[in-house]
C-alpha cells in the first residue's frame, strides 16, 4: 500500500495558488485573505473525505477520521498551511498535505485504525504581524494563555482575537483546549529538513529525534562617539569595529565545533548611523542552537570570555540581555523507534537527525508523544520561492508516515 504520489504532487500545486506573489513565491500569512480561503478550502476537502472538521480556541483546524473504537484517544498527524512573505510551497504545507494524503489512502484502503486519526493545520507556525510564531501550537498546549493574549495587537492596531473570531477561533474557547490533551495518544509531523545534511548523504528522508536548544540574547557595544575626521585612529573608541570583531570570533568558534552547533548574530542597529562619526554604540542579536545545554552553555561560555577580551583591547563596554535560553526538547523514543523501525522495513535508508529549527511538533511533546520526519530539501532552500523536495523524496517520506501510523496504532495501548 502506498500514497498517491500523483494526487499529492496536485494538492500541493493547487494549494500554492493561494498567496501566490508576483515574485514566484507564496506569500500567506495567517488571518490574510489568502489564509482564509485556504482554510475555507481545507475544511470543504476534509468533509468531503468524511471527516469530522472542528475549530479549536486557537483556529487551528482539526479533522477526524473514526476508527474501530477498539482503543480510545487519537493519532494526530499535520502541521501548518500559512507561509512567510514570498515564501515556498512545501514548508508547512507539504506536512498537512500528505497527512490528507495518508487518511485518504487508508480510507481507499478500508483500513480502519483501533485509534480515531486525526489531521490538524496549526494556525501561524511562521512568523507573522503579531509577533507569535508557532502560535497556534503554543496555545493550544498551554503556553499561550486567554489572559496573556486579551489585548495583543498587529503593527496595524488589530486585535488578535478579533482575528481569531473571523477564522473560527476564540480566546474564550482556550479552556477547551486544554481538556482534549488526554485523547492525543501521539504526532507525527512531517515537514521539509531545510538543510543540506540530507543532501549531502543522498538520503531521501529523516527521523527527528529532538529539536535543539536555543540561547538567544541582545549584545550592547558602548564605544563613544566622535567625528570621524579630528578623532585619531589611536584615540578612537570605535563600536562598530569593535562588534564586527566579536561577530566575527563567533563565526570562528562555532565552526571550530565538530558538531552541528550554529551562531548567528543576524539584527544589527548601529548609532548614530552617520557617514561622519564614529560609531558610539552598537546592538545586535546573538544565537547559539546546539545539541545539548551544556555543550550551548560551553560555546556561550567561550564567546563572551572572548569578546570581553576585545573589549578590553578596543576600550569599549558590553552589555547582554538574555531574552531565550531554551533547554533541547528530547521528542518520544517510542515513536523514534516506530519510524526507524518501519523505514527498516521499508528498505529506506534514513538519517536520524535533530531539528535545527523549532516547528510545532517540539510544542506537542509538551502534551503527548510526539517525533517528526524529515524530507529532503533541494540545496537546503527553505522560506523562499526556490523551496524543493523531489516527488520521489516526498513519495518516500509519505509511505513513511503511513506505515509508521499503522504500526503505532497497533503498539499503542
Amino acid at each position: 500500500m502506498q500514497i498517491n504520489i500523483e494526487r499529492l504532487l496536485v494538492d500541493l500545486e493547487k494549494y500554492a495558488k493561494y498567496g501566490e506573489s508576483l515574485e514566484g513565491g507564496i506569500t500567506r500569512p495567517s488571518f490574510s485573505q489568502a489564509d482564509k480561503l485556504v482554510r475555507e478550502l481545507f475544511i470543504n476537502e476534509l468533509e468531503d473525505m468524511g471527516l469530522a472538521v472542528t475549530i479549536d480556541g486557537a483556529a487551528n483546524t482539526w479533522g477526524r477520521l473514526k476508527g474501530s473504537g477498539k482503543k480510545e484517544g487519537c493519532l494526530v498527524i499535520g502541521s501548518h498551511l500559512d507561509s512567510v512573505p514570498n515564501g515556498g510551497k512545501y514548508d508547512g504545507p507539504l506536512g498537512v498535505l500528505t497527512a490528507k494524503e495518508v487518511i485518504r489512502t487508508l480510507i481507499e484502503n478500508g483500513i480502519i485504525l483501533d485509534h480515531d486519526v486525526e489531521i490538524v493545520s496549526f494556525t501561524a507556525e511562521e512568523s507573522n504581524d503579531f509577533n507569535l510564531s508557532t502560535f497556534g501550537s503554543r496555545a493550544y498546549t498551554g503556553k499561550l494563555t486567554k489572559t496573556a493574549l486579551e489585548d495583543v495587537r498587529d503593527s496595524k492596531g488589530n486585535f488578535l482575537k478579533d482575528q481569531l473570531r473571523e477564522v473560527g477561533g476564540s480566546l474564550e474557547n482556550f479552556p477547551e483546549m486544554e481538556r482534549s490533551f488526554k485523547e492525543k495518544k501521539g504526532f507525527i509531523e512531517l515537514h521539509i529538513e531545510q538543510g543540506k545534511r540530507l543532501e549531502s548523504k543522498n538520503i531521501s528522508v529523516a527521523v527527528v529525534d529532538k529539536v535543539v536548544g536555543m540561547y538567544r540574547s541582545r549584545v550592547r557595544v558602548n564605544g563613544q562617539a566622535n567625528h570621524s575626521g579630528t578623532t585619531m585612529m589611536e584615540h578612537r573608541k570605535d563600536a562598530l569595529t569593535a562588534a564586527a570583531e566579536i561577530i566575527l570570533h563567533i563565526e570562528h568558534i562555532c565552526k571550530s565545533e565538530k558538531n552541528d552547533l550554529v551562531g548567528t548574530v543576524g539584527k544589527l542597529h548601529v548609532f548614530p548611523n552617520a557617514t561622519n562619526i564614529i560609531p558610539g554604540m552598537v546592538e545586535f542579536t546573538f544565537e547559539i542552537r546546539g545539541d545539548s545545554e551544556e555543550q550551548i552553555q560551553t560555546v556561550v561560555k567561550k564567546i563572551q570570555d572572548n569578546w570581553m577580551q576585545i573589549a578590553n583591547e578596543r576600550k569599549v563596554e558590553i552589555e547582554e540581555k538574555v531574552f531565550l535560553n531554551q533547554s533541547p526538547i528530547i521528542l518520544d523514543s517510542e515513536i523514534v523507534s516506530v519510524l526507524q523501525n518501519t523505514a527498516e522495513e521499508l528498505n529506506e535508508p534514513y538519517l536520524t537527525l535533530s531539528s535545527m529549527a523549532v516547528h510545532d511538533a517540539a510544542h506537542m511533546a509538551s502534551v503527548t508523544k510526539s517525533a517528526m520526519i524529515f524530507v529532503k530539501s533541494k540545496d537546503g532552500k527553505s522560506h523562499c520561492s526556490e523551496e524543493y523536495s523531489s516527488p520521489e523524496d516526498i513519495r518516500k517520506a509519505g509511505n513513511l508516515m503511513l506505515h509508521a501510523l499503522i504500526h503505532l496504532d497497533k503498539q499503542l495501548d
